[in-house]
């Protein structure tokens, strides 16, 4: 009979403790707080969390544009910024939109400013800036494919020293500067609308 009456308490003792958390669960349901309505919140937490944690890319570009054109070369600008604590190198691009892309510098020679290919590339200092615009450094566009015409969104992918590529997009916008010289490795001279 002992073993019978504490066999009856635990039952009682487990339908009290159902009861207690089901109304607990109840509670809840009615406005009240529980660990298991707080939970959802620190789950949607988590995903932002490692969203902050997320390693920043290399090399970035700051409002790219590229200089509209109907046909031949055109130029893309904008500021490159180095996110990190060493010196990053830009050693060539490439876009969907032209036959080729040079990276240039303006220069003088012969008692005139003229463009010519960088050599050594862009080098962008640790946790600095480099930015390309007309009449200075920019991504030459040579052969383009098409009309760029103010407003289209030209794609462009750099390759930098260790291997490693860095994508953007520029906005073509219409602009009447940067009309230099080119001096390309033997082809003379050619007007440059970018």
């Amino acid at each position: 009979m002992f073993s019978r009456r504490t066999a009856v308490s635990g039952v009682l003792a487990l339908s009290l403790l159902s009861f207690s958390v089901a109304a607990c669960g109840s509670a809840a349901s009615e406005g009240g707080s529980t660990a298991a309505s707080a939970s959802p919140s620190a789950a949607s937490a988590q995903p932002s969390l490692s969203a902050e944690t997320a390693p920043a890319a290399p090399l970035s570009m700051t409002d790219p544009w590229v200089k509209s054109a109907d046909k031949g070369m055109t130029a893309a600008f904008g500021t490159l910024v180095n996110n990190t604590d060493k010196e990053v190198t830009v050693v060539s691009a490439t876009s969907p939109a032209a036959a080729e892309v040079e990276l240039h510098e303006m220069a003088e020679s012969d008692g005139k400013m003229v463009m010519r290919e960088k050599e050594g590339g862009l080098v962008i200092p640790p946790h600095g800036s480099h930015r390309l615009e007309p009449g200075g450094d920019h991504l030459m566009l040579m052969g383009i494919k098409d009309k760029v015409r103010p407003g289209d969104e030209v794609g462009f992918t750099l390759t930098l020293a260790d291997g490693g590529t860095v994508t953007f997009t520029a906005v073509a916008k219409a602009f009447a500067g940067a009309n230099e010289e080119y001096q390309g490795d033997g082809h003379g001279s050619e007007s440059h609308e970018g």
